[in-house]
């Protein structure tokens, strides 16, 4: 079975591009609220699963001993911009137990910030593990290794006891087995495990109403998501759909994108947990496609459904700033229009 069509990319008033996809929504008993596409098919949620690994850093007690706040907690959920608060941040949270940038086994790229790249290079500097976009979450991990005693050296290798730790919360949380044999390197080097879409959705479902979760666990996943939702620029950064998106929710949802298309989310008043993929790993595709579901699941009148439903429905402009098009929901995901409801 072929994914639907989701998104539309338009040039003037023609369809340009299409984007197939499939979405998974799971309430709080682990019922499907929307499904649409192979939900079934195992995905790699590559970084949209970031809170979920961040479990141990609460759960081990590393970030009250440390005395994290919002913000190193948020950048720890990160896959950030590289922009300067990202990168002191994560420097100042390995200097926490003694580490430095040295210790960070994710590797080094340029800050995926445009502004921050052009800044850093004005200044005649290098890009260092620290403007890795998942510095933050490395740091986190790194500080839980020391808080705990755990020799951190290799710790982004499968069965090093930090990864063990990871891959346990991961299971516990989707309720979906992470298999060797489904394992593959993500970016930043650790393991990534590709598990179904619907596994993914009913994890973020337990995380924001704690429903099939311990009582430690639901408390860590509730303080993990509060942090995201105050300090949402730590999440992403400046002009980033997470950011933008957790900003207009003003703490009322959570969402975290991954590499090749996929979304996950959660509506914790709603006890709704989501998760998406975009067929063809295009990251505008797969915004629209997280923002129109987020909009089409809160109900009608909600400035919140009003904020999302516009930025599914972005405007494309070349480089003078011209608006040649723009990107749509489509197919099932299409909103329904005066014009569709009276055929």
């Amino acid at each position: 079975m072929a994914n639907p069509i989701l998104v539309e990319a338009l040039r003037g008033g023609v369809v340009e591009s299409r984007h197939r996809g499939a979405v998974a929504v799971v309430d709080a008993d682990g019922g499907t609220v929307l499904s649409l596409g192979e939900v079934e098919r195992p995905v790699f949620p590559r970084s949209a699963v970031k809170a979920i690994q961040a479990l141990p850093l609460i759960e081990s007690g590393t970030a009250d001993a440390l005395r994290f706040g919002n913000r190193e907690i948020a950048l720890a959920c990160a896959s950030h911009t590289g922009e300067p608060a990202h990168v002191e941040l994560a420097r100042a949270m390995l200097a926490r137990v003694g580490l430095d940038e040295t210790a960070l086994e994710c590797g080094a790229h340029w800050p995926t910030s445009h502004e921050a790249t052009i800044a850093l290079a004005r200044q005649g500097g290098s890009p260092g593990a620290l403007h890795n976009n998942c510095s933050g979450k490395h740091s986190g991990f790194l500080c839980t290794c020391v808080q705990a005693g755990i020799d951190h050296r290799g710790y982004v290798g499968q069965g090093h006891p930090l990864q063990d730790m990871v891959r346990e919360a991961l299971e516990g949380v989707t309720g979906a087995v992470h298999a060797v044999d489904a394992c593959g390197t993500d970016g930043c080097s650790i393991p990534t495990y590709a598990v179904p879409l619907m596994a993914l959705a009913r994890g973020f479902a337990r995380m924001a109403s704690g429903a099939g979760l311990s009582a430690a666990r639901a408390a860590a996943a509730k303080r993990l998501f509060a942090a995201c939702t105050a300090e949402p620029f730590y999440v992403a950064g400046t002009g980033c759909a997470d950011t933008a998106m957790m900003q207009a929710g003003g703490g009322r949802l959570f969402t975290k994108g991954g590499a090749e298309g996929v979304f996950c989310a959660a509506i914790p008043e709603l006890g709704l947990g989501i998760a998406i993929k975009c067929d063809d790993g295009a990251g505008r595709a797969a915004e629209v496609m997280i923002a129109a579901t987020l909009a089409r699941l809160l109900p009608e009148g909600d400035r919140l459904r009003t904020a999302l439903a516009a930025m599914a429905e972005p405007t494309l402009k070349n480089w003078r700033g011209i608006e040649v098009g723009g990107l749509r929901p489509a197919g099932p995901l299409a909103p329904q229009r005066p014009a569709d409801m009276t055929r």
